[in-house]
């Protein structure tokens, strides 16, 4: 992962809305959200799990990782309480949805940092308080994979631009030094992190270069949300980012061509592919990326490695930037935070 800062690119293929504030933002194309003021040394962050169980010595160890960084974590009453009959999380909806919105709406947390991903963060969705929470202002939330739902809730119910990185409980943020290097610059020098890749792996899929507005994460939680109240309708103006985890190709592809077929895809700038982690052979994978992305004739980069992989950028969502498909680059216009 690269932690160039360049200056910021100017040429764009596809318009976008200028930055500010937006407390409910239009249902049209992508536009910037409010970003967030940066961390600072001393900052008090939530530390949730509105999704799958946390093993305590890992939740110990990420909240370490906090306070090495001068943050001081305050962790959810219900972080390590175990659902009442689901093992699958981590506890009672309502319980989960109350240490979400308790530490966002606390004035005197800065941010919120999930433990992990896993499942559950849709059953929560609707048990949340929007008016609460967006009268709480601007904060830094961090997460991906199942927290993709809370990513796009946060564009959409409080137009806010958030963080797609590690969270502080998963295997890449404790076990990789760059992914922890990469998400703290991320918080604390945000200025630091404009540009991402071009990383070893990283392929031109369709070649161009596109101007958008950052969106998306998780391909199984932007399809499952499809329908949903609230959702986004279509990814217009946007560069999209799509990475997932345990999908053989052609789930995959079932979930590209549900995306197609609803019309979702409609109007997308450019698409930024990340890590397929355990979704099979990759070279079967990206048979399905190809000729199912192919056909839409906008910028397309394949494995800019943010994800489920071993290592991962922080990527901000909701903050204009650049797609350049032939040098296999995403640069950001202006820091992910204030």
């Amino acid at each position: 992962m690269s932690s160039d800062a360049p200056a910021p690119a100017t040429e764009a293929s596809a318009a976008v809305s200028a930055p500010g504030p937006a407390p409910v933002p239009a249902t049209g194309p992508a536009a910037a959200l409010t970003r967030p003021r940066r961390l600072r040394p001393g900052d008090r962050v939530g530390v949730v799990a509105p999704s799958g169980p946390v093993p305590r010595e890992r939740l110990e160890a990420g909240v370490a990782v906090l306070r090495e960084w001068g943050l001081e974590p305050v962790v959810g009453a219900h972080v390590l309480e175990p659902h009442p009959t689901l093992g699958h999380l981590s506890s009672a909806d309502e319980h989960r949805a109350r240490d979400l919105e308790d530490a966002w709406c606390d004035p005197s947390v800065a941010g919120v940092v999930p433990a992990r991903g896993g499942y559950g963060m849709q059953r929560v969705l609707d048990l949340l308080d929007w008016d609460r929470m967006r009268a709480a202002g601007p904060k830094v939330f961090v997460g991906y994979s199942d927290l993709t739902v809370l990513h796009e809730a946060f564009a959409q119910r409080v137009g806010l631009a958030t963080l797609h990185g590690p969270m502080a409980a998963t295997a890449s943020f404790l076990d990789d030094e760059a992914t922890r290097d990469h998400l703290r610059r991320s918080l604390f020098t945000p200025e630091s992190v404009l540009r991402i890749g071009p990383g070893d792996g990283a392929r031109t899929l369709v070649p161009g270069r596109a101007h958008g507005v950052t969106l998306g994460g998780n391909l199984s939680l932007l399809a499952a949300e499809r329908g949903t109240p609230g959702a986004r309708p279509c990814a217009a103006g946007g560069i999209l980012l799509l990475e997932d985890i345990d999908q053989p190709p052609y789930s995959i592809d079932r979930l590209l061509t549900q995306l197609l077929r609803s019309g979702w895809f409609d109007g997308v700038a450019g698409i930024a592919l990340g890590s397929w982690t355990a979704c099979g052979e990759p070279e079967e994978v990206g048979v399905v990326l190809r000729e199912r992305l192919e056909p839409l004739g906008v910028p397309v980069v394949e494995d800019l490695c943010f994800g489920h992989g071993p290592s991962t950028p922080t990527l901000p969502l909701g903050v204009p930037a650049v797609l350049d498909a032939d040098a296999r680059t995403l640069t950001y216009d202006e820091p992910g935070l204030l």
